[in-house]
């Protein structure tokens, strides 16, 4: 009796999952109530940046649904990135834009993403920016090279004067001791 009740559960079980998995995944609902953001694009390219150049750039962005769009969050995949949104709500076929600040100061090529959450329907966006920041120049070079030689130098400085003050708080004050007096 258990042996059949336990393969009508398997076979009640495998069935009822077989039936849900379509092979799709569902699109969500659209509601004609909803807000709904669109971008003009979703990407940026720099190209080749000169190191310390201009690393900034915009995203414009409609609301095109029935609700007033409020973008909850916008956060890069990275610290170098600095992502700055509209904080108030977008009411509908109003356009705004987010603005991306790539630091410069770091070279190479780089490829990052922003992520845009909002109680849009399709929540949540993702923007990319990508490029590549050029090597300095020798003279920018020679700069960069005095300045790391000088915070070195001050780090250097710092260490040694937290070294002898741990020196100073572990070592007791040498205290003078009375002299005994000479026995002959």
């Amino acid at each position: 009796m258990k042996k059949i009740f336990s393969l009508i559960t398997v076979i009640v079980l495998s069935l009822s999952f077989s039936i849900g998995q379509t092979g799709e995944n569902p699109k969500p609902k659209t509601d004609n109530k909803s807000a709904e953001i669109s971008f003009e694009k979703t990407e940026y390219d720099f190209g080749l940046i000169p190191y310390k150049g201009d690393g900034t750039c915009e995203f414009v962005f409609k609301n095109t649904g029935k609700k007033a769009l409020v973008l909850t969050n916008v956060k890069s995949s990275c610290g170098c990135t600095i992502p700055t949104w509209p904080r108030n709500p977008i009411e509908k076929k109003k356009k705004e834009s987010i603005k991306v600040k790539y630091d410069t100061k770091r070279q190479g090529k780089f490829h990052k993403t922003i992520t845009v959450y909002s109680n849009a329907i399709n929540s949540p966006i993702k923007l990319t920016i990508r490029g590549e920041v050029a090597k300095p120049s020798a003279e920018e070079m020679k700069k960069l090279k005095i300045e790391r030689e000088k915070r070195l130098e001050l780090q250097k400085k710092r260490q040694a004067e937290r070294r002898q003050k741990r020196q100073q708080e572990q070592t007791p004050p040498v205290q003078k001791s009375k002299r005994l007096p000479e026995t002959k």
